[in-house]
């Protein structure tokens, strides 16, 4: 199989809508402090980019986990490879994800970690495939809509492939 990416989103359309969440999050916590939990690995390339613009007091903390592995679609299940290690407890919290594809994961996360009593739980997605939703999951931040695709960049990948693309692009494999 030949893989091929086209450009969907690029470089400077994609870090415009970073700082436009950025501002949100700025209004919406003014005189807070936020919390954000990045998951690992996608999310690192989109939760650095949008640190650097939130103005609010902020801490950051770290998750991983699985449901892709190397193929182009979710797996269904879901495990955590790397838990929080900072407390939530009485803390606004807003997690921040590459994609919210099927939004499995995401359910299984906010109801995971609201048993750990945030002040507040909110999720920010660079991306988002409603048509693809199989679970229900509220995204108070959206980037992007974007139709039934294979994304990659901004750390998004394909088989850990094609994460620093500074634009997101959609992969298409083809046969040789």
């Amino acid at each position: 199989m030949k893989e091929q990416i086209r450009v969907l989103i690029d470089e400077e359309t994609v870090h415009a809508k970073i700082q436009e969440l950025a501002e949100q999050i700025n209004r919406d916590y003014e005189g807070k402090k936020v919390h954000l939990v990045c998951i690992l690995s996608g999310s690192v390339f989109f939760t650095c980019e949008l640190a650097k613009y939130i103005k609010v007091p902020l801490t950051m903390d770290f998750m991983r986990v699985s449901s892709y592995g190397d193929g182009t679609a979710s797996s269904g299940s879901i495990s955590i490879d790397h838990d929080l290690k900072i407390s939530i407890e009485d803390r606004d919290v807003i997690i921040i994800e590459d994609i919210v594809d099927s939004g499995r994961t995401l359910t299984f996360l906010s109801n995971m970690l609201a048993k750990r009593n945030p002040k507040s739980l909110k999720i920010c997605a660079l991306l988002d495939k409603p048509e693809c939703r199989v679970s229900q999951v509220e995204i108070a931040y959206t980037g992007f809509t974007i139709g039934d695709l294979f994304a990659v960049g901004v750390g998004m990948d394909y088989a850990q492939k094609y994460r620093n693309l500074p634009y997101i692009g959609e992969l298409e494999l083809k046969e040789d």
